[in-house]
């Protein structure tokens, strides 16, 4: 395979990536969506959504695995198509907890009279930017974004907190409907946490294809 192909491929890669990432993106906003309008129907294409983004896992791992077998390529090449793998992992990831979501929406039904809607649109907006920028990041080489995505998960945690704690105080208020409500409220945004982790992950996997060094390692791993 000449350089100029393999080029080529690399920018197919990054195409399928972005691809991914907008489904992901897409999947979040409708999971937002449905919970806020009570739409079962739009709950129901998230688990399609889902499916879409399984698909593209594979085929994402079918031209890395084929990139890595015929080109054999090395020093930032190489991290840039394994970190691809570790990050398409990532974003299968985020794909299942959007369909977690849609499957309470599904089943509870009537979710959206209840406060803090709101703020979990906000935590959704956020986790959903960190997923587009993280992803961004890896397509553009860029360090410094892959660092805001990093940032940005305690943003996300600290949400995480303030909407669980008021869940909590409604359901020391009322132990009926609305207490039942706050339980699974508190498990969609559990969800959207782990989806933050998710992006956060991928961003550090973005470092890692740049400098060799992931954070998680004492030293250099390729």
């Amino acid at each position: 395979m000449t350089r100029n192909k393999f080029d080529m491929q690399l920018e197919e890669l990054e195409k399928l990536l972005t691809r991914m990432g907008e489904l992901c993106e897409l999947a979040i906003a409708k999971a937002t969506g449905a919970l806020k309008d009570g739409n079962i129907g739009q709950a129901k294409d998230i688990i399609v959504a889902d499916e879409e983004i399984d698909q593209m896992e594979k085929e994402i791992e079918r031209l890395c695995l084929k990139l890595l077998l015929q080109q054999q390529p090395v020093a930032r090449d190489l991290r840039r198509i394994s970190a691809a793998l570790k990050m398409i992992t990532d974003m299968e990831r985020i794909g299942d907890q959007t369909a977690d979501i849609a499957e309470i929406i599904i089943t509870t039904r009537s979710l959206n009279d209840t406060t803090s809607i709101k703020d979990i649109g906000e935590m959704s907006a956020a986790v959903s930017k960190m997923v587009r920028d993280s992803v961004s990041a890896y397509v553009k080489k860029d360090l410094e974004l892959a660092g805001k995505v990093i940032a940005a998960d305690d943003e996300v945690d600290a949400m995480f907190d303030r909407i669980r704690s008021e869940m909590i105080t409604l359901i020391a208020e009322d132990e009926g409907l609305h207490g039942g409500k706050a339980v699974d409220l508190i498990m969609i945004t559990k969800y959207l946490e782990r989806i933050g982790d998710h992006a956060t992950n991928i961003a550090e996997w973005v470092e890692f294809s740049i400098t060799g060094v992931h954070r998680e390692a004492e030293e250099p791993m390729l």
